[in-house]
């Protein structure tokens, strides 16, 4: 008895139509969001072997680098122990390696152990906040420089107002304008 998933299904009736000729190749590739090649490989192994063509080979089959159900359950059993509650993964990884010679990467063992329901401790992150920056003490500490093109009297030239503001009381030190932001526009409102 061989059981299908829904895409698997739509794959066989759509293969189907295509040796039927009721479609094209290009047509069922596009149905099927699969390349030409891809049809045509699919058609070949329908007639031989039928609904069993669209079945992956490995399906059922346990991946010959998993680990051992035996080793999954050392692990889980070690990491149950009083001892070691609290602790995260990354550390868990070094003692299972030392103390008990189980050599696994981290992301079986995360794998392994989220699976199980277990969660790694967070680590106490610092969160580094952003204040404002504080006004400077005394006037003429630090003066602010900047320029805004903008079409300033109505039409359509714009002009560049260069501007300089006291960082410590928010007084204009300076303005100057100009038809483009320049270099003559802030030496100016400098001067």
């Amino acid at each position: 008895m061989i059981t299908l998933s829904q895409k698997q299904l739509k794959t066989l009736a759509v293969i189907n139509r295509f040796i039927d000729k009721s479609i094209t190749r290009q047509q069922a590739a596009g149905l099927l969001g699969l390349s030409t090649r891809q049809i045509t490989r699919i058609k070949k192994g329908v007639p031989e072997s039928g609904a069993e063509a669209l079945i992956h080979k490995n399906t059922g089959r346990k991946p010959p680098h998993a680990f051992p159900d035996e080793t999954k359950e050392a692990i889980l059993k070690i990491y149950s122990r009083p001892e070691l509650s609290g602790i995260n993964f990354l550390h868990f990884k070094d003692i299972l390696l030392a103390d008990f010679g189980i050599d696994i990467s981290y992301s079986a063992l995360l794998s392994i152990l989220k699976n199980e329901g277990f969660e790694s401790p967070k680590k106490k992150k610092i969160r580094h906040r952003t204040h404002r920056r504080r006004r400077k003490l005394h006037p003429g500490q630090l003066i602010q420089v900047d320029a805004t093109p903008y079409e300033w009297f109505g039409g359509r030239i714009k002009y560049a107002l260069h501007g300089a503001i006291d960082d410590a009381t928010g007084k204009v030190v300076g303005l100057f304008m100009t038809q483009n932001e320049c270099l003559y526009g802030y030496l100016e409102t400098l001067r």
